[in-house]
């Protein structure tokens, strides 16, 4: 299945899902750094990191609904919404992350609130597992192969054989 959303030939959505991923992971290890005893700005660091990481969650929720629409019923549209639902529990989780941490004035995380971001983080990385299949195992998102394969050997005009 291709993808609608596209620039320049390459789907967007996959493009747009590695920012909120790595800015969660960022995110997580500003704050190891603050709740292990690092310097003082790491926790507003971390804090904004997630805002951050929201607002691009948003984003690349968006062009995941306009992928969603065109998938086909059966099993390539259940683990589709699998991913969505999971990807969206992650951003949930950092999003309840981002409330408890607003009223705190250093914006460094609590123990609680560490542990819930490495759920939230952990839930992500099933959920980019979860995405990674719907590429490889149901095609989803792959555009059509319409020219021969490229050898190079052959290009060369030499043959692969000694």
């Amino acid at each position: 299945m291709e993808t609608r959303l596209k620039i320049s030939g390459h789907p967007v959505h996959p493009m747009l899902m590695t920012l909120p991923l790595g800015l969660f992971v960022c995110a997580a290890l500003f704050d190891f750094g603050a709740v292990i005893g690092g310097l003082a700005f790491l926790g507003q660091v971390g804090y904004w990191t997630i805002v951050a990481g929201l607002f691009a969650a948003v984003l690349a929720a968006g062009a995941g609904m306009v992928d969603l629409w065109d998938v086909p019923g059966g099993a390539g549209k259940r683990r589709s919404v699998a991913y969505l639902l999971v990807n969206l529990v992650m951003v949930a989780l950092y999003a309840l992350v981002c409330m408890v941490r607003v009223e705190t004035q250093t914006r460094a995380p609590g123990a609680a609130a560490f542990l819930l971001e490495l759920l939230a983080l952990a839930a992500g990385g099933y959920g980019a597992w979860l995405g990674a299949t719907l590429v490889r195992q149901f095609r989803i998102g792959v555009v059509a192969e319409t020219e021969p394969e490229f050898d190079a050997f052959e290009a060369l005009g030499e043959s692969q054989t000694p």
